[in-house]
């Protein structure tokens, strides 16, 4: 297992000391858990237009953080999509993560590990333990980043949206140390084409592949199929969709947003006519801004007000 040399504490108090704004890379773990010895190595083209990371092995968070003075308390951690055989760092994460900071919103890009018997000993859990650990993470280190530690959200894109919705359905079981308690329910998610289930016609095969196996067991499809897992005490959700999402069918949020209604969890959708699969920020079929609607939802339910 490979220790890492800088620790998460040095890089904070680093980040705290400059001041930083622009992007600081965190380690998620001093060792990182469920891990093998492994020759992999990270590829990255993380310059390219949507920045494309394979071979994840060591998770890390890429803190946007906005000024002192322009911090609202409300934070996101945002989970790009990839169908869990990459990550889309740039187009997913980076920007989307600039925008937020604009509006006094702390964002953190995760770069979560992808799933691969090679690199861990159970592949299935690596994604949620990099999620949770980061959710862990920027609550223990609210006060130096300028956070309340009750609005702290997670986000996720595609296989992303996956990530992102099974923490808000599996946050109760740590599969990380945790000695401190730390609170790992996220206090809302927004999610955005998500991947959702594992079930029947409207799975995304890929997804399910790379997490839990072609052949999984039912009660292994049951447990990631996260519109099944959801409870009264799932948190609040913001959901993106397309009606002609060819690669992960809009059914997804829908059954989704239906299991909120039943539990009585607040939900709001959007599903636009046009737009396909994976196109980040910007649906080029409309000039309506999912991202204004998202934000509008955030201030409607009180995690942050507009200023002047």
């Amino acid at each position: 297992m490979k220790t890492i040399l800088i620790t998460v504490a040095a890089l904070i108090i680093t980040m705290v000391q400059l001041k930083v704004r622009a992007q600081t890379v965190i380690p998620l773990y001093k060792e990182v858990p469920n891990s093998k010895p492994t020759t992999i190595t990270e590829k990255s083209d993380s310059t390219s237009v949507r920045g494309k990371v394979t071979n994840v092995v060591l998770p890390t968070i890429t803190a946007y953080l906005p000024e002192k003075s322009k911090a609202n308390g409300v934070a996101v951690i945002i989970c790009p999509g990839g169908g869990y055989t990459y990550l889309v760092v740039n187009h997913e994460g980076k920007d989307v993560a600039q925008e937020f900071v604009k509006k006094g919103i702390a964002a953190f890009v995760l770069k979560y590990r992808l799933p691969n018997d090679l690199t861990m000993v159970k592949r299935e859990i690596g994604p949620l333990q990099d999620a949770q650990q980061a959710i862990k993470l920027v609550r223990e280190h609210a006060t130096a980043w300028n956070i309340d530690p009750n609005k702290v959200g997670i986000m996720g894109f595609s296989a992303g949206g996956h990530v992102a919705s099974t923490l808000s359905t599996h946050y109760q079981k740590s599969l990380i140390e945790n000695d401190s308690n730390t609170n790992l329910r996220p206090d809302y998610s927004l999610l955005i084409y998500p991947v959702i289930t594992f079930q029947d016609s409207i799975l995304h095969k890929g997804s399910k592949k790379a997490l839990i196996g072609e052949n999984a067991p039912g009660d292994k499809v049951r447990e990631y199929s996260n519109e099944l897992q959801v409870t009264a005490d799932t948190p609040p959700a913001f959901i993106v969709h397309c009606s002609d999402d060819h690669v992960v069918p809009v059914a997804n949020s829908i059954n989704y947003y239906n299991a909120l209604q039943r539990n009585h969890v607040k939900a709001e959708m959007h599903i636009y006519e046009a737009g396909g699969h994976g196109f980040g920020m910007h649906n080029a079929t409309t000039t309506d801004s999912w991202m204004d609607r998202c934000l509008n939802w955030m201030m409607a339910n009180k995690l942050f007000k507009e200023t002047q």
